[in-house]
C-alpha cells in the first residue's frame, strides 16, 4: 500500500511537470492504477499537492539546515545548497507553476519554512557584506532560488544546464561578483 502510495506520488511529480493541469485520471493512468486506486490516497487533487509539496519542503529544509549548519561564508553556503538541491530542483520545479495557480495558497503556506531559511541565508549574507541590500531578504532569495528552478525548467528540454550554471547564475543575482561565483560553483557539472 505504501509503494503504491509513493509511486503515485513519483508519477504525480512527473505528470505534473509535464501538465500542471493534468488530472487524477491523468496521473492514475500514469502510474498504471485506477482512478479510485489514487483517490484511496489521496481524496482530492488538492491533498495530492499539499502530499508533494510536504515531500519538497522535508527535502529541501534537511539540505538547507545542513547547509546553514556549517561556518561557511552566506555566498559558499549558497553556493553548497545549490549543489546539493539541483539533483531533485527537476522533481520540484512544479510546484512553482501550482504556487501561481488555485492552489498557491496551500502551497505558500507549507513552503513558508524554506522561505524563512532562504531569507534568513540571504540577510546573514547581506548582513556580511558578501549580497547586494538593494532588495530586502526575502524578495532577493526568492529570486535567486526562483532563478534556479527556471533554470531547471529549460535543462528539461536541452540538458545545456546544471548545477554549476544555477549556482553562478543565483549567485550573480544575489550580487556576487562573477569571480567569486565562478571560484564558489568550482568544477561542478
Amino acid at each position: 500500500m505504501l509503494a503504491t502510495r509513493d509511486r503515485i506520488l513519483d508519477v504525480a511529480l512527473e505528470v505534473l511537470g509535464e501538465n500542471p493541469d493534468a488530472g487524477m485520471g491523468d496521473i492514475a493512468s500514469a502510474a498504471g492504477v485506477v482512478r479510485r486506486t489514487v483517490y484511496d490516497h489521496f481524496p482530492s487533487r488538492l491533498d495530492l499537492v499539499r502530499t508533494l509539496t510536504e515531500r519538497a519542503v522535508t527535502q529541501i529544509t534537511a539540505v538547507l539546515a545542513d547547509v546553514n549548519a556549517s561556518d561557511a561564508e552566506a555566498d559558499a553556503a549558497w553556493g553548497e545548497f545549490v549543489a546539493r538541491l539541483w539533483p531533485v530542483t527537476h522533481r520540484y520545479r512544479v510546484l512553482l507553476a501550482l504556487r501561481r495557480g488555485e492552489y498557491g495558497e496551500a502551497i505558500h503556506a507549507l513552503l513558508g519554512p524554506v522561505d524563512e531559511l532562504l531569507a534568513d541565508l540571504v540577510k546573514r549574507g547581506q548582513d556580511s557584506g558578501v549580497f547586494t541590500e538593494h532588495l530586502p531578504a526575502g524578495i532577493l532569495s526568492q529570486t535567486a532560488y526562483g532563478v534556479v528552478f527556471a533554470l531547471a525548467d529549460s535543462d528539461r528540454s536541452n540538458g545545456t544546464h546544471g548545477a554549476r550554471a544555477a549556482t553562478i547564475t543565483s549567485l550573480l543575482m544575489l550580487g556576487v561578483p562573477e569571480t567569486r561565483a565562478l571560484a564558489l560553483a568550482g568544477d561542478q557539472p
